[in-house]
């Protein structure tokens, strides 16, 4: 079983972003010494959501000089803002820089305000996502002598006359990772041979229910597809080692107590930080044309359990047994989810240590 380490950390003044990036890359280098697999990355803009997600592959190139052993991530990349041919380039290029260590998570995007701030709009980005796909595979399959493979999407038009450069250094290049959400996406990783992100971004609707039900039904229907597309022993293994369940907010303490004290005054930045956030979500929405569903209560019960794993490092191996069990490959973890400062900071170290001293020994 893999574990993973989420690069999150909200800037909330452009005088935090140094530090906060500073302190996202000492985080990343502490995950590969602790023995942590791989680090993931996202893909956001214009929110401090984390300041280098304003270009993630340029922040695991500036990542990839300095670790040698970890898997580089990105959880996800919003391709509809992604000019199709410089995202074919730039995947290949880190996954060279890499030696192949590069798994490339895919999504649509998930607010107005960045997609109107690259002139995308929202309503159109499903389709989007699957046409610029579409497009990206042809221009990795094509050869240096085959025809120009020529190209007019909503967005763009153009043609490709050789070839893309460099190439990849996986042949053949199988670590796109799309999120089995929706039907198409789920069938798309399944059919292409992909691992995929098992979603778990809400709470069930009943709030009695538990979200390992809801995790379990769509890892089903994605281990399922995978094994109905026919593939190799040894692409079916690749895809579900790295099949990937994300904890957004992770924190351990030597005590419940301690645990669930220090995660309410986690959750309390996190959920100050949003609320400031919230009139400029809406006046995106109102240009954009798009209303979405108000911000989660980070409080409640329901929403704790899907998105934050926390407690004695006891209480944490026993909710991740149930992965092992499960047939999760890869669980991703944010341990520096929320404002940067240094208490949170610590908080952070706090569950490293923890987690890598009495957790993850028990899974390997």
């Amino acid at each position: 079983m893999r574990f993973s380490a989420f690069l999150v950390g909200r800037s909330t003044a452009p005088e935090q972003d140094r530090f906060v990036m500073d302190a996202l890359v000492e985080h990343a280098c502490a995950a590969e010494r602790l023995g942590f697999d791989a680090v993931f990355m996202p893909d956001h803009h214009f929110t401090g959501y984390a300041p280098m997600s304003s270009d993630p592959f340029m922040f695991a190139a500036y990542l990839a000089a300095q670790l040698k052993r970890v898997h580089f991530g990105m959880s996800v990349t919003t391709v509809p803002l992604h000019h199709p041919v410089r995202f074919a380039e730039r995947v290949n290029l880190l996954d060279q820089l890499t030696d192949g260590r590069l798994l490339v998570g895919v999504g649509s995007g998930t607010t107005p305000e960045e997609m109107i701030g690259f002139g995308v709009n929202y309503k159109h980005a499903s389709a989007l996502l699957q046409e610029n796909l579409d497009l990206v595979q042809r221009l990795w399959d094509k050869e240096l002598e085959d025809a120009p493979i020529s190209f007019e999407t909503a967005h763009y038009k153009g043609a490709v006359v050789q070839r893309i450069v460099p190439t990849a250094y996986q042949k053949k290049f199988n670590r796109i990772m799309p999120v089995a959400l929706r039907e198409t996406s789920m069938q798309r990783a399944a059919d292409s041979g992909w691992p995929a992100f098992i979603p778990a971004f809400t709470p069930p609707v009943a709030a009695s229910a538990d979200p390992f039900t809801e995790l379990t039904k769509y890892f089903h229907r994605y281990r399922d597809a995978l094994h109905e597309a026919g593939h190799a022993p040894e692409v079916v293994a690749h895809c579900l080692s790295w099949t990937t369940h994300t904890y957004q907010c992770v924190h351990l303490a030597p005590s419940a107590e301690q645990a669930q004290e220090e995660l309410m005054q986690i959750l309390k930045a996190y959920k100050q930080a949003i609320d400031r956030e919230y009139h400029y979500n809406k006046r995106a929405e109102v240009l954009s044309g798009v209303s979405l569903h108000p911000h989660p209560d980070c409080f409640s019960p329901e929403w704790i359990k899907t998105w934050c794993l926390h407690g004695t490092p006891e209480q944490v191996a026993e909710e991740l047994h149930k992965h092992k069990q499960l047939g999760i490959g890869n669980v991703l973890m944010g341990f520096t989810n929320g404002p940067l400062t240094e208490q949170r900071i610590g908080f952070a170290n706090q569950s490293l240590d923890l987690f890598s001293r009495e957790v993850m020994p028990q899974f390997r």
